[in-house]
Parts: structure tokens; C-alpha cells; sequence
């Protein structure tokens, strides 16, 4: 390969490296700034470290123009080989910029798929609880504010995540009072202390709940709300699962957090 060939070479490589970046930087930008969830685990190492890549491929780029420092002689015998006419130019330019929108849509059309996979795995769980413990269920649903329940509950839920690998967190929310006012207790992991003769009291068992979800909840406990709640924020993946036997009531809360999907996870 002559001087002139490589030289052309390098800039062919180092116009599509900058190209490249352009486009790295933005789909970093989206992912942070939305907090997108888009790609598997072991594939986010992998676009992370891209970028390593192509800025080695700018720097060799850089690094051949300099050596041979040809660049200026090749454009002044080259300029035919080289010159991109206007209207070639204009339709590129079109074409990289409404590539940047069509990248922002796929990006958030990946991250709703996620979510709605997250939403169907947690309803599976969910269901799989109610409908494959049948006698654990009903333990579950019997709500009575005494230590046994509590413990029988603590050793349920331990249950069912030692069995799958991949079960989320999960918390029994019931409704109760305190001192005459409706709170909503959340009962997951229980240590009993063999020193406190008291045993457990209630306000230690409040389950925070933002306006929206204490809502919800009202609209299950009291009224003849159903349906299930799922949410999705950055990362955080919700699900309220109402379960109702013989006219008594609990809530499931499934939690999740995936760290990986998006840059510097």
C-alpha cells in the first residue's frame, strides 16, 4: 500500500471514528439524562468499553496522517477523488441528522420492552405465590398482628426466594390502625429479640408509601380495587399485587432494582 492509499486510508477511518463517537456520546446522554434501561447485563461492559475502541481508532488515524504528513499533498493531486458534490453533501447531512431521533426512539422503545418484561416476570411471581402455595397463601391472607403470624410470614416469603434464584424482594402489606388512624404495615424480615419480653409493635412495621401509592392502597383495603400497580423508574421496578380470599385482604410488593442496562452501572 503506496503513502497516498494510506493516507487515505486513515481519513476514511478517522471521519467514520468521529461518526461513531457522535453517536456514542448521544446515546450516552439519553440513557443518563432518562435513565433508559436498554441492554443486558454483560452487554453494557461491552458498549461501555466501545468507546476505548474508537478513540483508538482516531488516535492510529491521527497518529499515520502525522507520520507521513501527506494529508496536503494528497488532497492537492487527489481533489477529483476526494471532492463530494453539494448535493451528495446535502443528503447526508439529512440522513445523520434524522438518524438522531430514530436512535432516541429505539433507545426508549428498548427501554419499554424492558419494563414490560420486568412487569410480566413480577406478575409470574406473583401469581406463582398465590396459586402454587395454596395453604401458604391462606397464612398469608389470615392477617392477625401477633408475632407467630409474623414469623410464619417471615419464613414463607424465605421460602420462595431461596427456591428461585431470581425471585425479587418481596413485602406483605396489610392494613391496620394506630391509635384510631389507618397506616398500612410491611412485613418482610423479622428478628426476634430472646431479650425484649414487649414482642412487636406496630409502628415499627409502617410501610413508607409515596401519595400515590397510599391511594392505591386505600382503594384496595376499602374499596374494591383489584387491579394490579406496576411502575418503572430508572431502574426501580414496582408491582402491587392484590390478593383477596374469603373477603380478607393483602398486598404483595414486589421491588427490583437492575443496576445494569444503562452507562456506569
Amino acid at each position: 500500500m503506496n503513502n497516498k492509499a494510506l493516507v487515505k486510508l486513515s481519513n476514511v477511518i478517522g471521519i467514520t471514528s468521529i461518526v461513531l463517537l457522535v453517536y456514542w456520546v448521544f446515546i450516552f446522554i439519553s440513557i443518563t439524562v432518562f435513565g433508559l434501561k436498554v441492554f443486558r447485563e454483560n452487554l453494557t461492559e461491552t458498549f461501555y468499553l466501545s468507546v476505548v475502541g474508537i478513540l483508538a481508532l482516531m488516535v492510529g488515524a491521527l497518529i499515520i496522517n502525522l507520520m507521513f504528513n501527506l494529508t496536503r499533498i494528497a488532497d492537492r493531486h487527489n481533489v477529483d477523488d476526494i471532492q463530494m458534490s453539494k448535493q451528495g453533501s446535502k443528503r447526508l447531512g439529512i440522513v445523520f441528522g434524522l438518524s438522531f431521533p430514530l436512535i432516541f426512539g429505539l433507545l426508549f422503545g428498548g427501554d419499554y420492552l424492558t419494563s414490560r418484561k420486568k412487569e410480566k416476570m413480577l406478575i409470574a411471581s406473583a401469581k406463582s405465590i398465590v396459586e402454587s402455595n395454596l395453604e401458604k397463601s391462606e397464612k398469608l391472607v389470615n392477617y392477625s398482628f401477633n408475632e407467630k403470624w409474623i414469623m410464619e410470614t417471615d419464613n414463607t416469603l424465605d421460602l420462595f426466594a431461596k427456591t428461585d434464584k431470581h425471585f425479587p424482594f418481596v413485602t406483605v402489606i396489610v392494613a391496620d390502625s394506630i391509635d384510631k388512624s389507618k397506616v398500612f404495615l410491611g412485613f418482610r424480615t423479622y428478628h426476634r429479640n430472646n431479650n425484649d419480653s414487649i414482642g412487636p409493635v406496630k409502628i415499627d412495621f409502617i410501610q413508607e408509601t409515596t401519595e400515590e401509592e397510599r391511594k392505591y392502597l386505600i382503594g384496595v383495603f376499602y374499596d374494591r380495587v383489584e387491579e394490579v400497580r406496576f411502575s418503572s423508574i430508572d431502574g426501580h421496578y414496582e408491582l402491587f399485587y392484590p390478593v383477596i380470599k374469603n373477603g380478607k385482604k393483602i398486598v404483595l410488593y414486589f421491588s427490583e432494582y437492575q443496576r445494569y442496562g444503562k452507562i456506569g452501572s
